[in-house]
């Protein structure tokens, strides 16, 4: 609160670390979270079937490393974490808690690494390109929630990862962050019309 009155606060990225999440939980064949879209542009899965159970390990060995990457601050790991060869210092795993994973990713670093940094380049170039637009956007539909509901919006903090998926769509991926797909983002009037309810859920 600033004197009195409500704050909110809205982060937006194409975050690194959950753009390499995303690209090795496409190629190495994890479905979690199943209602989010794949990526555009990236390969899938070419490898051979996994029994059940491996594959389940690796799913939850995935998630618990996407919910570090996504929201870090709130998931710490509970052991030591440990630097991943050939991902320079933009992955890190829990010791002796992610050895399926670890194993699974290692030939797809470069790959990865790759993709999450021309994603991002892009990212930052497209905003670089609109200067004001981002908050403009939040702006504008929090005032227009504010009328429709008849008072000031309350205190919030919402991130917002902007992403090349394959559909348009808005997706809770952590407790107060979103993602979004980068054509949804750049259409003004679909991305007002979207991002609407998620300010009424946090306002």
């Amino acid at each position: 609160m600033t004197g009195g009155q409500p704050e909110w606060v809205i982060r937006e990225d194409a975050a690194i670390p959950v753009l390499i999440a995303l690209y090795l939980r496409q190629v190495c064949g994890i479905r979690s979270p199943e209602e989010l879209p794949a990526l555009r542009r990236v390969p899938g899965y070419d490898g051979v079937a996994r029994p059940d159970d491996d594959q389940a390990l690796l799913e939850r060995e995935w998630r618990e490393f996407w919910a570090m990457s996504v929201e870090p601050l709130a998931h710490p790991s509970p052991v030591p974490l440990e630097l991943v060869e050939g991902f320079d210092d933009l992955l890190a795993l829990p010791v002796g808690r992610a050895e399926a994973l670890r194993e699974a990713i290692a030939p797809h670093a470069a790959g990865a690494l790759e993709f999450a940094r021309s994603a991002h380049a892009r990212y930052g170039a497209e905003g670089a390109a609109r200067p004001g637009v981002s908050y403009r956007a939040y702006a504008s539909a929090i005032a227009v929630h504010e009328r429709r509901v008849g008072r000031r919006a309350h205190s919030f903090e919402l991130n917002v990862q902007v992403l090349p998926l394959a559909q348009r769509g808005v997706w809770w991926i952590g407790s107060l962050t979103v993602a979004v797909t980068d054509g949804l983002r750049s259409d003004v009037v679909a991305f007002d019309a979207a991002i609407h309810p998620i300010i009424a859920e946090l306002a």
